[in-house]
């Protein structure tokens, strides 16, 4: 073309054209590359299960082998916390990354039928919004976006309307229950509503809910075995041992009443555990038989702590409460050549942490990950990094009762409002794991004491106008 010709239509439309095709190959080159190096992720999640009920942390009757081994090939985390003492809270953080205040009406667990428990939540159930919005959910998304396949199986609780479904969420496979707890032999939820559904349809199934679980979990790795090499999410949100206590192998015919319905033995819980320890033991072998083991990051934890007959031993209380029983929870994660066999972290953490775990282990970096509140828990470990400071927040809400507490390496203070009457505890953690004596109980409150209480007053109220929620 000569100099100060015109350029001619044709010519930009065919020089736009090989620039778009060149940066559409690049991008598929980086994928490829990506998806080449990317792990699999399988998150094994139990649902009600106490820090102190697996061997590995100290359990003196279930007997958890499939697991404790997980943690005798990777690491166990010791100090790691929920970021609510009930499922949807925790939940919500896990696929956020973030507090699950910033999400808002999510501080209590959805009550059964989509039923909000506290103001906020009733106010968002009444415009059928009560749930974990799609553009608010950034694990399976941001993993989708770098190419993974994501799968799961198993309890939801994060919203019952259509356009909270996981299949909306970043999932390309859903077969489980919706709610919060759901009969084990039945399917069915405490008002006798039908519970299982696979993708937005319910299904009829016959079968024991754990088996359940691993059965659909078993298929996928056994269709992903045969399919293109595309890396996976595999998260298995289990019920057990969360009530109904309905021990594997004792089918009653027929759903528990009311009153039977939270009430049980801590000799089913323990076979309820145990069951779940056989199905731990199902994915891994799984994994071995296909050839995964390798390239697969699996990574087991409870959702918060335990009610009884569940232990949570050193924590005191249970859930629902924020004392360490309510939200301390055991963490296990296994990473072939990352994380070194046998490995314990004492490192402050917590389940939210796993988002940017997941997330920068799939290389799906991107800008996501300054939005979140969690910090990379398995690269501190895979890395040999030095423990270091940090401080977590927590509210919890459900009727009338409202709950408080920050904690740092060092010392935790919790404060409960339940309606109007107002209680206060300020423990020395590190050197008062089960919380048994307050500082603010004692004949002389220290000045230093004093000063570093106040100190976390403040830098609570700071994280609440921090976290307001979107809507």
């Amino acid at each position: 073309m000569a100099a100060g010709e015109p350029v001619k239509p044709d010519s930009i439309r065919h020089t736009a054209m090989k620039y778009r095709i060149l940066s559409i190959l690049i991008g598929l080159l980086a994928a490829l590359s990506a998806t080449a190096a990317s792990p699999n992720i399988v998150f094994i999640l139990a649902d009600d299960m106490g820090y102190a009920d697996l061997q590995c942390f100290g359990a003196p009757d279930a007997k958890t082998p499939h697991i404790d081994q997980l943690a005798a090939d990777g690491v166990r985390f010791t100090n790691t916390y929920a970021m609510g003492p009930e499922c949807t809270p925790s939940r919500t953080s896990i696929l956020t990354g973030r507090y699950p205040q910033r999400v808002g009406g999510m501080e209590c667990a959805i009550g059964t039928g989509n039923v909000g428990r506290y103001d906020d939540a009733i106010r968002l159930a009444e415009k059928h919004q009560l749930g974990l919005p799609a553009d608010m959910a950034l694990l399976a998304p941001s993993l989708k976006e770098v190419g993974y396949t994501n799968v799961i199986f198993g309890k939801w609780h994060l919203g019952y309307d259509d356009h909270f479904s996981p299949l909306d969420q970043g999932f390309d496979e859903f077969a489980g229950f919706l709610g919060g707890n759901v009969d084990y032999y039945q399917h069915t939820e405490l008002s006798d509503i039908d519970a299982f559904v696979s993708g937005r349809k319910p299904i009829e199934r016959e079968g024991y809910l754990t088996d359940l679980i691993t059965e659909d979990a078993l298929a996928f790795l056994e269709k992903r075995s045969k399919s293109p090499k595309k890396p996976f999410f595999l998260y298995l949100p289990h019920a057990a041992p969360h009530f109904p206590f309905q021990a594997p192998g004792a089918d009653p015919g027929k759903p528990p009443t009311a009153e039977e319905w939270m009430k049980g033995t801590r000799a089913d819980y323990v076979k309820m555990i145990e069951r779940l320890d056989w199905s731990v033991g199902e994915i891994v072998s799984a994994l071995k038989t296909h050839g995964l083991t390798g390239n697969t990051i699996v990574v087991f934890a409870s959702d918060h702590g335990a009610m009884k007959p569940g232990l949570n031993t050193p924590g005191r209380d249970y859930k629902g409460t924020l004392f360490d029983g309510g939200i301390r929870v055991p963490i296990i994660a296994k990473w072939p050549d990352k994380i070194k066999p046998g490995t314990v972290s004492k490192q402050l953490g917590s389940l939210m942490d796993l988002t940017p775990s997941f997330l920068n282990a799939a290389g799906a970096v991107s800008t996501v990950t300054a939005k979140l509140d969690g910090d990379d828990l398995l690269a501190h470990v895979a890395e040999g990094k030095p423990d270091y400071p940090r401080t977590l927040h927590w509210r919890s809400r459900r009727g009338d009762r409202t709950w408080w507490a920050i904690r740092n390496d060092e010392y935790k203070w919790v404060k409960r409002n339940d309606g109007g009457t107002v209680d206060e505890w300020f423990f020395h953690i590190q050197e008062d794991p089960g919380e048994l004596q307050s500082l603010l109980d004692l004949n002389h409150f220290p000045a230093d004491k004093k000063a570093i209480l106040e100190k976390l007053r403040k830098e609570h109220a700071a994280w609440e106008e921090d976290v307001a929620p979107v809507r």
